[in-house]
């Protein structure tokens, strides 16, 4: 009996044991994983994800934007904000230069240009464009640019373009200023150049690169990342955990995914355009142009600085951030910080990539808490859903803030109008801008913030157009931001 009893207690024994040995094999293992596997993803040639996780395989054009878990009502709005933008420019096929809009030998004609006017008043102008033959246009898809303005007033106002689709245009501008008003018309890009435009959103997303270093001890590998990496290289998968906003590296080939050390921008494509696509993108002929008036070009119309406000240096690079000011007299307190990957900085610590609708999250808001947000200009390069993701994760964030804290002012910062060349029309085009601004507007209509309108207030300037406005168009901006912040009741 002692035997059998000594016999049971040993095989207890060597079963613990063993369990043991197998349960540290599988933390090590899991351990291991963590660094070395988990994170890394696949990508075939055609753009699809292929992971050791997953079976089944779907087919996307890019990243799987098309393939989004959206309920029936955020896929009915993606739907209406993408046709909304779409441009319609006709499929005329191959158009040779000279057939292409012409900005010198197009016009314009301010209609009743004699009538009366007063504050408040329509105007309205008609633009018709030609070719570098001198021939009528057509067809539409132009992109122009319109406002009045009056230089000694440092007054100005956009108008709306209404594409006939036949090369006539007309623009509407509402008179809010007595004086002398000048129109001004210009051609941003021909619709030729526009259809460039659209092929190179649609094929060539990344034409803006990124990359990251990767560090431990005295090895450092650099690699490329961006929000989608076609190819059958493994991927560091860094996609936040909370927003569910995606970005990947190449894994490096000596460390692990998680010594990731900073993120930066890496350079932008060349050769993008064959040489017949090239002569729609030349400075000083097709290129943010004016358009002549063929008669008269103007109309009449009859009748400070925060300066308590002080930096505390945080050290932080330029433009990064986070930055700290402080106004001990009217006791305010000013953060700011810049949005998650894309980002175009040069170089940013990883640590310091956060999401704007995290960091909405983690605010408890009430009537002396103020929230400005500015997203867009970093988006241009990519597809168009790209950007609705990332707003519809923000707009998540800010209806909560505001659900729990209803006084919360929030502010958003729209796009704004830049200066342009044959390169930087590829990558930051006005074009492409005012299709970010058109999504930010419509997607957070209704919801309780405010704007403040940059791509009005830097259009309507008689200042050159900017990506980075000058200080007056600034101020401007920052007077309404307080408008709303401090309105004249109280």
């Amino acid at each position: 009996m002692w035997t059998n009893f000594f016999k049971l207690r040993l095989f207890c024994c060597l079963l613990a044991v063993l369990m043991v040995v197998v349960l540290v094999v599988n933390v090590t293992q899991v351990e291991y994983l963590d660094h070395e596997t988990v994170s890394a993803t696949f990508i075939d040639s055609s753009g699809q994800f292929v992971s050791s996780q997953v079976t089944g395989i779907s087919r996307n054009p890019y990243c799987g934007y098309d393939q989004q878990t959206l309920s029936s009502q955020e896929r009915m709005e993606e739907d209406s904000l993408l046709a909304a933008l779409h441009q319609q420019v006709p499929d005329v096929g191959p158009v040779p230069f000279v057939k292409s809009t012409d900005p010198s030998s197009s016009y314009f004609v301010i209609l009743n240009s004699a009538a009366f006017f007063k504050v408040g008043s329509q105007l309205e102008v008609l633009v018709h464009v030609q070719d570098f033959q001198r021939k009528p246009k057509k067809y539409g898809g132009d992109y122009l640019q319109a406002r009045i303005h009056s230089p000694k007033l440092q007054a100005g106002a956009v108008g709306r373009v209404v594409d006939y689709q036949n090369g006539f245009y007309k623009v509407f501008f509402t008179l809010l200023w007595p004086g002398k008003v000048k129109v001004s018309v210009s051609l941003v890009h021909p619709s030729e150049g526009i259809r460039v435009l659209q092929r190179l959103q649609e094929d060539k997303p990344d034409r803006v690169y990124f990359k990251s270093l990767f560090r431990s001890g005295r090895i450092s590998e650099t690699t490329e990342c961006n929000v989608c990496l076609p190819g059958n290289l493994p991927l560091c998968n860094f996609t936040d955990l909370y927003t569910g906003e995606p970005w990947f590296c190449f894994k490096p080939k000596k460390l692990p995914c998680s010594s990731r050390i900073t993120h930066f921008k890496g350079g932008y494509l060349k050769g993008l355009l064959t040489a017949a696509e090239s002569a729609f993108f030349q400075s000083g002929v097709n290129i943010k142009m004016p358009i002549n008036s063929s008669g008269p070009d103007w109309v009449t119309v009859i009748p400070r600085r925060i300066k308590d406000l002080v930096e505390f240096n945080l050290g932080s690079p330029k433009n990064v951030g986070p930055f700290l000011a402080v106004d001990q007299k009217h006791n305010i307190l000013l953060k700011y910080r810049c949005h998650g990957p894309p980002i175009r900085f040069t170089t940013v610590f990883s640590n310091e990539l956060h999401y704007v609708a995290n960091e909405l999250n983690g605010i408890v808001g009430g009537k002396n808490t103020v929230v400005a947000i500015a997203v867009w200009s970093h988006f241009s390069t990519f597809p168009l859903e790209v950007y609705i993701r990332r707003l519809r994760n923000i707009r998540r964030a800010v209806v909560r803030l505001l659900d729990r804290s209803p006084k919360t002012v929030v502010v958003i910062r729209t796009a704004n109008a830049q200066e342009l060349g044959p390169e930087v029309s590829l990558f930051n085009s006005d074009w492409y801008n005012f299709q970010l601004d058109t999504i930010l507007r419509r997607m957070f209509s209704g919801v309780g913030v405010y704007l403040v309108d940059a791509w009005e207030m830097t259009l309507a300037h008689y200042l050159p157009h900017k990506l980075h406005p000058d200080e007056v168009i600034v101020k401007n901006q920052l007077d309404m931001f307080l408008s709303f912040v401090c309105p004249l009741e109280t």
